[in-house]
């Protein structure tokens, strides 16, 4: 198929193509490209403008690179969802139609450091919960969550989270409603104990969400650092001109 006869650029007129390829599924998802020569000869396009093009959509996400071995189609994330929403892994896993579920658990209570009387505002006597878990879908982990919370914001303990989110667990008493909360992501290639738990090999990457929850009263009742599978999951910002 030859590309010239639209007037725009004609690398993005290969990404349009290829984008197109992808979507209607002539290219399926970690399914390996032809190789550069063959798409620019079927394109009618050099290489140089094919490479431009590839650049771009590896950018974007849409496919991947492996020195060696060739370029694939990037499979999509099974969840998307907006970073300024605040909702529990719960919420956004139920509403990509799959059913959210934990396999794997652990709670130590201890008391503490001086780090973490600052960041909650406590008192050295008082009991901080930390609470590991793997959050799943159908079945699958998909994130790894990391939860530091006051014992006294957890009523109910630490068992139930087995079948309630961690927000209805703090919720459930009515005293507390969590309204906010401050947020950082980062994208992180390997981590030793979150790729191992989420079975992930080296070249599937880690997107690392660290966030600072608050009550109505301003009161930080949730510290949490959750790992997201970067091929399950992407976040997106809506951004307003003020």
């Amino acid at each position: 198929m030859m590309l010239k006869a639209d007037q725009r650029h004609l690398y993005i007129q290969v990404i349009d193509h290829l984008k197109n390829d992808i979507e209607s599924g002539v290219f399926k998802e970690n399914e390996k490209l032809p190789s550069e020569f063959e798409l620019s000869r079927t394109l009618g396009v050099s290489r140089a403008t094919l490479r431009e093009a590839l650049r771009v959509l590896e950018e974007e996400k849409v496919i991947v690179r492996k020195h060696g071995v060739g370029t694939f189609v990037n499979p999509r994330p099974l969840f998307t969802a907006g970073i300024e929403q605040l909702s529990s892994v719960s919420t956004t896993i139920r509403d990509a139609g799959m059913e959210p579920g934990t396999i794997f658990m652990d709670v130590d209570e201890s008391l503490p450091c001086d780090k973490m009387m600052e960041k909650f505002n406590c008192t050295e006597k008082e009991t901080l919960v930390t609470i590991k878990r793997v959050r799943t879908a159908d079945g699958d982990p998909v994130v790894y969550c990391i939860d530091h919370v006051l014992a006294k914001n957890l009523p109910q303990g630490a068992e139930g989270l087995l079948n309630d989110s961690i927000f209805d667990a703090i919720e459930k008493s009515g005293a507390i409603r969590i309204v906010q909360a401050l947020a950082h992501i980062e994208p992180i290639g390997y981590d030793n104990e979150a790729s191992s738990i989420l079975r992930c090999g080296i070249d599937v990457p880690l997107l690392a969400l660290l966030q600072y929850h608050y009550s109505e009263d301003g009161e930080m009742v949730l510290l949490s650092k959750n790992y997201f599978r970067a091929d399950k999951f992407s976040f997106q910002v809506v951004r307003k001109r003020v």
